[in-house]
């Protein structure tokens, strides 16, 4: 097994337990940081034995740093949907994402990854999308020579998207056209996600900014 050890933030989600997977597929050796590890325990516990989980809140600092000690890369999959309470986009896109990758950096992490999303821009209406535009900057403020991975939408089981359209296409007898029937998606496959993801931290550092990892999923490489 390789030596080298991988910290993922977020790895109990939809997303992210498959990138840990991935990463244990490629013989990475994983942590996972997650508010709740008993989650990642009695996710792996069966069938990857192996995976460390250790508890780390992205609001806390402390155990943030707990988290990323001793690791060679970081992937930041941690996302919010639906605001509640203090979790805010601007305290979970912005600042979390800000917090992770400073800290990251300053433990000496070579590689980091933060997972965002395609169309991303800090001038957008959309608070949504708008925060995730100011996250992409304050990673790369962090950590400037960051990865960032900007997913579309994206399906596979339990996802939040098209199994519920799908429920509703069921059993509705008429269904609603949002936008006017106009908007497009082009859904990426999670599992695909996960592995483009260890794809990037597994391949040598190339110059240039901008690459297409598929029509569905970008690549941003800031060099």
């Amino acid at each position: 097994m390789s030596s080298q050890r991988v910290t993922v933030f977020g790895g109990t989600g939809f997303l992210g337990r498959r990138i840990v997977r991935h990463l244990h597929d490629a013989d990475f050796v994983v942590r996972i940081a997650s508010r709740h590890p008993e989650r990642g325990r009695l996710l792996f516990s069966g069938d990857v034995p192996d995976i460390e989980t250790v508890r780390a809140d992205a609001n806390d600092e402390a155990s943030v740093a707990t988290a990323v000690s001793g690791a060679w890369a970081v992937v930041n999959a941690v996302s919010l949907y639906v605001e509640h309470g203090n979790c805010t986009f601007q305290s979970v896109h912005v600042e979390a994402a800000r917090r992770i990758a400073l800290l990251a950096r300053q433990a000496g992490v070579e590689t980091f990854a933060h997972v965002s999303g395609i169309g991303a821009d800090a001038g957008s209406a959309s608070p949504y999308i708008r925060s995730r535009g100011h996250g992409e900057a304050a990673v790369l403020d962090a950590f400037p020579s960051a990865t960032l991975i900007r997913p579309a939408v994206m399906f596979g089981s339990g996802d939040a998207l098209l199994t519920p359209l799908l429920t509703l296409l069921r059993h509705m007898p008429v269904f609603p056209m949002f936008g006017r029937g106009e908007t497009r998606l082009q859904p990426a496959h999670v599992e695909d996600v996960a592995e483009a993801i260890v794809r990037v931290l597994r391949a040598p550092t190339a110059p240039g900014r901008m690459s297409w990892l598929g029509r569905a999923f970008i690549l941003i490489k800031n060099c």
